[in-house]
């Protein structure tokens, strides 16, 4: 069983969940973060194609509709969304997994993780799945799965120190006319105490 114990930021960076004011930031970071990752995984036109515009515009339309907790990783002082010295370094989402062919019930799913390129490898991805996963268990997931591409060693490398394996289960996601498959993981998540005196 994984714990979802948190893991502590990298020195000057914490974890608040994002503001409708993050969107142009968070899109950036999945813009770069997928023509960064995928590189050599995926068509190189379809990378290129993608627009920070669109993303934002995108990001604030999932964000208001709701249903789906979304986390962000700041560097610079704490305080209100938005003080001055802030950046935006990183971001996670997830809710209930989705089921489109019925094949799993009940857990949670890490629709998406993505840290600024420059700034990984430095605690950050870490911190935010440790919180994800805490926050997954809180909210009585008693599972939390993801979808990877087969062949993105690193990031698989990255979910398996986390106590996540692969299930089995595949699928493949359309980039630009190219199936790409994606394989599926999974780690069991282990509910927090109850209160003292509970």
């Amino acid at each position: 069983m994984t714990t979802g114990h948190t893991s502590p930021p990298p020195p000057g960076t914490w974890l608040r969940e994002m503001t409708d004011g993050d969107c142009g930031a968070v899109a950036a970071i999945r813009v770069r973060g997928w023509q960064s990752a995928y590189r050599g995984l995926m068509p190189q036109a379809h990378l290129d194609a993608m627009d920070v515009g669109r993303e934002t515009e995108l990001r604030r339309e999932r964000l208001a509709e709701g249903g789906a907790v979304n986390l962000v990783a700041v560097a610079g002082p704490p305080g209100a969304p938005g003080t001055p010295g802030q950046e935006v370094v990183g971001w996670a989402v997830y809710g209930a997994y989705r089921e489109d062919d019925g094949r799993r019930t009940g857990g949670g799913e890490l629709y998406a993780i993505y840290v600024l390129p420059g700034r990984t490898g430095a605690g950050t991805g870490g911190s935010l799945l440790a919180e994800v996963m805490a926050r997954a268990a809180a909210d009585g997931f008693p599972t939390l799965a993801l979808w990877v591409l087969r062949e993105n060693t690193g990031a698989r490398r990255f979910y398996e120190c986390a106590g996540f394996l692969p299930d089995g289960a595949t699928e493949d996601f359309d980039a630009g006319g190219l199936m790409v498959p994606e394989v599926r993981y999974v780690a069991a998540l282990t509910p927090p105490p109850p209160p003292p005196g509970g």
